[in-house]
């Protein structure tokens, strides 16, 4: 079985990629700015990962002849507060059966572990209203926002958690639900399955160890879309064990 499943947050652990889109666009609200993001323009921002870099491309690329007096900066910091509150509120879940194999990985002394390019704050908001104040310490590695210089789909975070949990790639499996964080994990040497989100299902996978629609359960199985697990209905760790052979 694997040594460490490593999880990628926004849109794989959580839908919260329309969550960060409604936070970014309260936060432009509140600054006085007059734009909106909606759902197909930010489905096209989301090819650049990271909520600062995203800015600065959406102003370079959308709005140059816009000037403000709110840096990029400030203005990241407002949206990351309006997410904070909103998951607080309980806006958002985990998606399907997250938990059971989070909590089956747990009892078969499988380490945890987290490389996302979203900031910490973000992860720790999250993870506090979806699984408990002290839900961060299950993690034994957690790689996000900053830590490394080149975000998805540079590898560069998932080697940085590699390092962290000493352990060697080919004895990881990651999820991811997107094609910059399938390059990413890929590009680390670690065998990735792949559940879409509401904003990659319109992504190709082709590198990926399985790509399902969901993790799956009992009575509620997964949609095999490609690679293993065709026969199966639920991602077990028994599953990835044989996955992984």
């Amino acid at each position: 079985m694997p040594d460490a499943l490593i999880f990628d947050v926004d849109g794989t652990l959580s839908e919260t990629e329309e969550l960060h889109r409604q936070a970014f666009n309260r936060a432009f609200k509140e600054a006085g700015l007059p734009w909106h993001w909606d759902r197909e323009l930010y489905r096209d921002l989301l090819t650049v990962t990271g909520g600062k870099e995203r800015l600065a491309h959406f102003i370079a690329n959308y709005a140059p002849t816009y000037t403000t007096s709110v840096s990029v900066a400030a203005l990241h910091a407002a949206k990351t507060d309006c997410y904070a509150a909103m998951v607080a509120d309980g806006t958002i879940g985990l998606r399907p059966v997250v938990v059971r194999l989070l909590r089956e990985a747990q009892r078969s002394g499988i380490k945890l572990a987290i490389a996302t390019t979203t900031g910490l704050p973000n992860v720790a908001s999250l993870l506090k209203a979806t699984l408990g104040s002290d839900a961060i310490d299950a993690f034994a590695a957690i790689g996000a926002g900053d830590i490394v210089a080149a975000k998805k789909p540079a590898p560069d975070v998932y080697h940085y958690v590699l390092n962290q949990l000493g352990v060697p790639a080919e004895r990881c499996l990651a999820i991811e639900d997107s094609c910059n964080g399938l390059a990413a994990a890929r590009a680390a040497g670690i065998p990735t399955v792949v559940t879409p989100s509401l904003y990659t299902e319109h992504e190709a996978f082709s590198d990926a160890l399985a790509v399902l629609s969901d993790l799956g359960d009992a009575g509620a199985p997964y949609r095999h879309l490609a690679g293993k697990g065709e026969t199966e209905t639920m991602v077990t760790i028994a599953g990835l064990e044989r996955w992984l052979a």
